[in-house]
C-alpha cells in the first residue's frame, strides 16, 4: 500500500517569506500562528509540514498555492510521522 506525505519545497517557500517582508522564522511563525521551533525545523527537513503549518504559510504567504509551496511524496513507511 502506498502512503503519502507533505514535503516543504524549502527554495520557494524562502523566496515566498522574503518576497512577504518576513526577515526571520520568528516573524514568519507569529505570522502563521505556529512556533518558531515548527517553521525551523519544517524549513530543515527535520519535521514534516502538518495541517497548522500548512494552513498557516497559506494564509500568510498568500497568494502563493499549495501546489507552488509544498509538494506531495510518496513515502516507506518508517518515514510516516
Amino acid at each position: 500500500m502506498a502512503h503519502y506525505g507533505v514535503r516543504l519545497r524549502p527554495g520557494v517557500f524562502d523566496k515566498a517569506a522574503g518576497s512577504a517582508g518576513f526577515p526571520s522564522d520568528y516573524a514568519l511563525a507569529k505570522a502563521m500562528k505556529v512556533n518558531r521551533s515548527t517553521v525551523t525545523r519544517v524549513r530543515s527537513g527535520d519535521l514534516r509540514p502538518g495541517a497548522a503549518f500548512i494552513g498557516g504559510a497559506l494564509k500568510a504567504l498568500a497568494p502563493w498555492a499549495f501546489e507552488e509551496l509544498f509538494e506531495v511524496v510518496g513515502m516507506a513507511r518508517d518515514e510516516i510521522r
